[in-house]
């Protein structure tokens, strides 16, 4: 092996990357470090993760209906952020314990967890193919975005994200590594080091590299099309549009990078353990921030919207309003305030607005 000092013990890494196989490092501060960090940032990940989601489904099934190709990848995003979300509460408690929950589980769980990280990342590509056409080819965009394209892209873009998730269900498997079992991806000795380094390489071109280059595209011309316009809400889209952008680099740069050092650690010239500890911990912290991206898609690509923070409003008036109400005269709306609040779905679906 090239460079002995990349192998740690496993320290509940749910990545596609194998620490285990060979310790010349011992790993412990890295094993203490994460079974105090992960485990609560984990739980936060999931409770404001899993609220949010749920929520983003909730309006778009019951209120919105699903009636444009925007809501269909809306949807599959928080469907992906969900299985994302899913299999955390395992990796918390491996973060501070043994794999206990056996072998099937590991693969399925690492399975999941990265279709939910690839589909995740494909449909924020589409969404941010949809509002290039919505907005630079409105004209085109009545015909090519419809909910059977969206439904027919989603499928693809599920295939394409569950492919891309094979060698971590084929390589993760549970193993007993110095008197405690992990789940971690295990590849053929002779190949060991052109497995994790080819996939590393495939998660920054397909988890970065390709995201960032479609969005500094879609949006530059997005731009450009909004400042020749005369909309009055032109220089809040353009506000959103750089958030977008911000956010994800923000969220998903630190952690490609630091997995591309640990992962060709030689190359970049990194040979003590010292150095190889403290690139595993950014790692666990990097992985972490990164997670908490599915917990602001449902604030950026829904909640962002006028028209779903009306129908949000509007089920907290009728739905959760009405029930606390009854025990408490704080939450008692006034049914003509109620009924005031009603509106109908708007059917302009290629204004800037609805696009963004």
């Amino acid at each position: 092996m090239e460079n002995q000092t990349t192998n740690f013990i496993d320290l509940a890494s749910t990545t596609e990357f194998d620490y285990g196989d060979s310790t010349p490092c011992p790993g412990t501060e890295e094993k203490h470090f994460a079974a105090q960090l992960l485990p609560p940032l984990y739980s936060l990940v999931v409770i404001f993760g899993l609220t949010g989601n749920l929520l983003v489904v909730l309006i778009l099934v019951k209120y919105k209906r699903l009636k444009s190709m925007t809501d269909i990848y809306l949807l599959n995003l928080a469907i992906s952020d969900l299985l994302f979300i899913f299999s955390l509460p395992f990796w918390a408690y491996y973060a501070a314990h043994d794999w206990i929950f056996g072998d099937a589980l590991c693969k399925m769980l690492s399975g999941v967890y990265l279709l939910g990280f690839y589909s995740g990342i494909f449909f924020i590509i589409l969404l941010t193919l949809d509002r290039y056409l919505a907005i630079v080819h409105a004209v085109f965009a009545l015909k090519a975005r419809t909910v059977t394209y969206g439904l027919l892209t989603s499928t693809v873009t599920w295939a394409v994200a569950l492919f891309a998730s094979v060698p971590g269900i084929i390589f993760h498997r549970t193993q007993k590594e110095n008197s405690r079992y992990t789940c971690s991806a295990h590849y053929p000795p002779e190949q060991r080091e052109v497995w994790k380094q080819f996939l590393t390489l495939k998660m920054n071109i397909l988890g970065l590299v390709i995201p960032m280059l479609i969005m500094i595209c879609s949006y530059a011309q997005i731009i450009k099309t909004l400042l020749q316009c005369r909309n009055e809400k032109k220089h809040k889209a353009v506000r959103l549009i750089f958030i977008i952008m911000i956010v994800y680099l923000v969220f998903w740069a630190p952690y490609n990078i630091c997995i591309l050092l640990r992962d060709f650690q030689g190359t970049f010239s990194i040979t003590t353990c010292e150095g190889g500890s403290q690139l595993h911990k950014a790692t666990q912290v990097t992985e972490t921030i990164s997670m908490v991206h599915c917990c602001i898609n449902p604030v950026i690509y829904a909640f962002a919207g006028e028209k779903f923070r009306k129908y949000l409003r509007a089920f907290f008036r009728k739905q959760i309003a009405v029930h606390f109400s009854k025990y408490c005269p704080v939450f008692y709306v006034d049914p003509a305030e109620r009924a005031s609040s009603t509106y109908t779905q708007s059917t302009g679906e290629q204004e800037v607005s609805a696009a963004l």
